[in-house]
């Protein structure tokens, strides 16, 4: 019985041979290598300088020193964005081409006619990246201490007061019409060429409100020339302690939330996207980063891409309708 047992295990052993060859002269599949393994590329549908560009060189740069790699910052401006989106859209799914996608995204697409891209089909959602408000300002000398104080004007004087903003279909124009569109009021919007024509039409009188984004007012609030009425955020944003929001000065369910954030295009796996989002939460935690984004009027606000996705398609249906009721031509 021994004999015979010695006999089977030998035959076992050379039936077993020939798998063992194979699988020592199969070469070994190189493990993936870990992402990232070269630069990323940060494609935004803005020039340089603006509020976009600045933190998004301020995170890029964080990041770069995390990834040990370089997350480097193109600037691809144009109507509506479209430049940009479609060639992040159209960009392998690799990880290594993301996009800044913002509320002009959101405005885009309730804006134009059509588009040669879908964000909510076309990208993948990564991260929010920061907030912030348009600001409800009036020269400093004005009779309108409080925005209750304007509404209370603009309904006595129906037709006759105006609010200066930049060109018609900007985050700040839509701002002024969803505000005159929730708090009923007739006063007329008067879009201007750039943030410095409306500050000193403000300051002549010529309009008696102007709805802008903070660094473009900056200066002259500090230099007590104009005088800051409301924010448009849901609560009191922490950059201008005391200054009330538009809801709680009258204008109830009034919000405009600007906001910045990362996509990736459609296919870019699920890992990447997990890795990326992490470390864009743990740069945005740090205290430098939340500082340089102050100074600027932003507040960082990482969030999960879903929770991106929900506020970009709330955001479409939100702009269409101020859209609609504005009777502003779609593009």
């Amino acid at each position: 019985m021994g004999k015979g047992l010695t006999q089977f295990t030998r035959r076992c052993a050379l039936l077993a041979l020939p798998a063992a060859l194979i699988l020592a002269l199969t070469p070994l599949k190189p493990a993936q290598a870990a992402w990232p393994e070269k630069p990323i590329k940060l494609v935004l549908p803005f020039g340089p300088g603006g509020v976009a560009d600045v933190t998004s060189r301020i995170m890029a740069d964080k990041l770069s020193q995390k990834f040990n790699q370089r997350v480097v910052i193109e600037n691809m401006p144009g109507p509506g964005g479209i430049a940009a989106a479609r060639a992040v859209a159209g960009a392998a799914p690799d990880g290594y081409t993301m996009a800044l996608v913002t509320n002009g995204t959101a405005i885009s697409v309730a804006a134009f006619k059509s588009l040669p891209f879908d964000p909510v089909k076309d990208f993948e959602m990564v991260s929010m990246v920061g907030t912030f408000d348009l600001v409800f300002v009036v020269n400093a000398e004005s009779e309108y201490k409080t925005l209750g104080d304007f509404i209370k004007a603009a309904k006595a004087q129906s037709g006759k007061l105006n609010i200066g903003t930049i060109a018609v279909g900007g985050t700040q124009n839509l701002g002024a019409e969803l505000f005159k569109s929730t708090a009923g009021l007739n006063v007329q919007i008067v879009p201007y060429k750039n943030s410095p024509d409306i500050v000193v039409a403000l300051l002549r009188n010529d309009v008696q409100m102007l709805v802008e984004f903070p660094p473009a007012v900056k200066g002259q609030v500090a230099d007590k020339k104009l005088r800051i009425l409301a924010v448009s955020s849901p609560k009191e944003s922490p950059l201008f302690p005391g200054i009330p929001t538009v809801d709680a000065a009258g204008v109830k369910g009034y919000e405009v939330i600007s906001w910045n954030a990362v996509g990736a295009p459609k296919g870019t796996p699920k890992e990447i996207v997990a890795t990326m989002n992490k470390a864009i939460h743990e740069v945005l935690a740090l205290p430098e980063v939340k500082e340089q984004f102050a100074r600027v009027g932003v507040v960082t606000h990482p969030s999960t891409p879903q929770e991106l996705m929900t506020r970009l398609t709330s955001d479409i249906k939100k702009w269409d309708d101020v859209i609609v009721k504005a009777g502003i031509p779609k593009k």
